[in-house]
């Protein structure tokens, strides 16, 4: 908390709330290396933020191993939980958008899902990895939770915040899993319609519960599986993309491109690379833009007010 804040955007930055995990997944070491989880004070997250406001940030993503078990201790001895956190970070006038990553399922509390009613500067996105579509390997994986749970959680979610874009993570071929099983996560996957997710091939980590399962699936039976996901999950990304054209998005533009620098670039609530001319006058500042032409990558804008 005492250390210098290096801050090289001047527009965005990162922050860390808690660090750890306690949720003892059986494929992952995070818990062995990094311990359980421990919040940081309220107090000192605020201070933390105000301070990167001087420098000119104006947006914040918050960070945790899970980031929603965030559980802080206050001046007066009280506990904020991470939906009172964005609260209190949402009254900073200088931050306009909040971004936060990577949620737990088992942590998405109904204040924190209010939030994204509650809360305008809050990105209408949620990163909340799933890891399986099938009940069996979610149990094998000790993710302690089902997929109607999961599906429930987003259903409560859509229904606060229609618009808002949700990816995850997935894990394909864990040990023993069916091709009934896999068939179950690519259900999920269409059903839920997920914008652009991250999908890996399963790995041993040594000294886990799961390294110790007994594997009779095929690389190659495994890599098929992967490639099937996510060409899936490609055609679903390209489609939210489509679908923005002709609609109004906040952007902050912050960069401009490496390859052409006369082209200045922002990012969407849902992380869509947006370009403009870069004599916009519109570095480093959010503004609300209609996207006039979409392909599976880029945005192009039509600017409105800023």
């Amino acid at each position: 908390d005492y250390l210098p804040i290096i801050n090289k955007n001047h527009v965005s930055a990162s922050v860390s709330i808690m660090e750890g995990c306690s949720k003892y997944c059986s494929f992952c070491v995070v818990p062995f290396t990094r311990g359980e989880e421990i919040s940081r004070p309220l107090e000192g997250i605020l201070n933390e933020i105000v301070r990167l406001t001087f420098n000119g940030v104006c947006e914040i993503t918050l960070l945790g191993q899970n980031v929603n078990a965030y559980r802080g201790e206050m001046s007066n001895g009280d506990i904020a939980d991470f939906a009172l956190l964005l609260e209190y970070v949402a009254e900073i006038k200088e931050i306009k958008r909040i971004r936060f990553t990577t949620s737990h399922p088992n942590e998405m509390s109904d204040s924190l899902i209010n939030c994204f009613s509650s809360i305008d500067k809050l990105a209408k996105t949620i990163h909340l990895p799933i890891q399986s579509g099938s009940d069996r390997v979610l149990s094998a994986m000790k993710r302690n939770y089902t997929t109607l749970e999961y599906r429930s959680i987003i259903r409560k979610i859509r229904k606060i915040c229609p618009e808002i874009s949700l990816t995850s993570d997935f894990i394909i071929g864990f040990p023993n899993e069916t091709d009934k099983e896999f068939e179950s996560t690519i259900k999920l996957m269409k059903d839920l319609e997920f914008d652009y997710s991250f999908s890996f091939l399963y790995s041993p980590r040594p000294g886990t519960p799961a390294s110790y399962i007994d594997d009779n699936i095929p690389n190659k039976i495994k890599q098929q599986r992967l490639e099937k996901l996510q060409s899936l999950n490609m055609l679903q990304g390209k489609a939210y993309t489509e679908l923005m054209q002709g609609t109004n998005q906040r952007v902050l533009f912050d960069h401009f491109s490496k390859k052409n620098k006369n082209i200045l670039l922002g990012k969407t609530d849902n992380n869509r690379i947006v370009e403009t001319n870069a004599n916009s006058g519109l570095l480093n500042k959010f503004v609300n833009v209609k996207i006039a032409h979409a392909n599976s990558k880029n945005l192009q804008i039509e600017p409105i007010t800023s």
